[in-house]
């Protein structure tokens, strides 16, 4: 009985010997080929150092199969499919339309002041004037003096000028003359268009009268006036009356600074004429001409005081009907007058 129950314990260490073994078996038989082992150096002297063979980073990795492409082979040319131009964009979203919803309105940065809207519309202007749009006006008495001669031949003598219009276009009267014993002895009067035809100069086309001694006289006017390179101030205008006459007339004066209040002025004056008028005692040619230096002092650009010395004669055959009446031909005097503008 012993020795059966040795043999029944004997088998039972057998098989659980063999189930053990078994078990190992099917561990040992994972999949491990992810990995590769470690090999040790090709040198056997050096067996600190060891290597690594070559990974496969994919391998054990699951790898989905990539759909076969079904037009592989096909020839892929045009044939028959519709050219880019005649694509129908009816759906696509075109630029352009309304703002978006959170765009800034325009009238904003005016704080709601619009053209022609509001409390601050202006009645009946109907769109904005830009600055050479407006009609401006001035007036400038260039010289209001009286002349003291040596002789005691005084006389008083104006030279004004107005205009009204715009930067462009303007309507101007010149009047220059002098007066002597309470007597108008010479007077020129002009009525002018005046246009703009660069920086500086305008264009002028008139007519003129004079009076005074003898018959008065008509005449046409064509002129430039302006400022000229090195700033000098020049008034030249031509003359065609009836009967033949012809004049010409020349001014040109320049202002030197001493300060900003203080300013001397150069000016010349000629006149010349095509034809004798002896009624008016006026010879052909180089008529009269005057040379001056006035000295002026500013106590604003408006209104400005001025003292002055003048030298002025008549030639050719004018200088002869002056002196067949009795009178010089050379003058010098010294003047003391008033330049303003408004």
């Amino acid at each position: 009985m012993s020795k059966v129950r040795a043999i029944h314990f004997a088998t039972m260490v057998c098989a659980s010997l063999a189930s053990v073994s078994v078990s190992a078996q099917s561990t040992s038989s994972q999949d491990h080929s992810a990995h590769q082992e470690m090999v040790s150096p090709q040198s056997q002297g050096d067996k600190s150092k060891i290597s690594l063979e070559a990974v496969d980073l994919h391998a054990g990795h699951r790898m989905t199969e990539v759909a076969a492409d079904p037009h592989a082979g096909h020839n892929m040319t045009q044939g028959d499919s519709a050219p880019p131009s005649q694509m129908d964009h009816g759906e696509m979203q075109m630029q352009g339309g309304s703002a978006p919803p959170d765009a800034r309105d325009p009238h904003a940065y005016s704080n709601g002041l619009q053209v022609g809207k509001g409390d601050y519309a202006v009645p009946g202007v109907p769109h904005l004037m830009l600055a050479d749009e407006h009609t401006f006006a001035s007036f400038r008495a260039e010289r209001l003096e009286r002349k003291f001669d040596s002789k005691g031949d005084d006389s008083t003598s104006y030279d004004m000028q107005g205009w009204f219009g715009t930067t462009y276009d303007r309507f101007v009267i010149k009047a220059e003359g002098d007066v002597a014993k309470s007597k108008v002895e010479e007077s020129r009067t002009e009525l002018l268009w005046s246009h703009a035809i660069a920086t500086h100069w305008d264009t002028q086309l008139g007519v003129r009268l004079d009076t005074g001694e003898g018959p008065n006289r008509q005449w046409m006017a064509f002129g430039i006036q302006g400022l000229s390179p090195y700033w000098f101030e020049v008034d030249a205008t031509a003359y065609l009356g009836d009967g033949g006459r012809t004049a010409v007339r020349l001014e040109a004066s320049y202002e030197l600074l001493i300060t900003q209040r203080l300013v001397l002025e150069p000016k010349i004056e000629m006149q010349a004429f095509g034809k004798s008028d002896p009624e008016r005692g006026i010879g052909s040619g180089l008529s009269e001409a005057s040379a001056g230096l006035r000295l002026r002092y500013e106590f604003s650009r408006q209104f400005a005081p001025y003292i002055g010395v003048e030298r002025a004669g008549t030639f050719g055959e004018t200088a002869d009907y002056v002196r067949a009446e009795g009178g010089r031909t050379k003058k010098t005097r010294v003047v003391a007058g008033l330049r303003f503008w408004f």
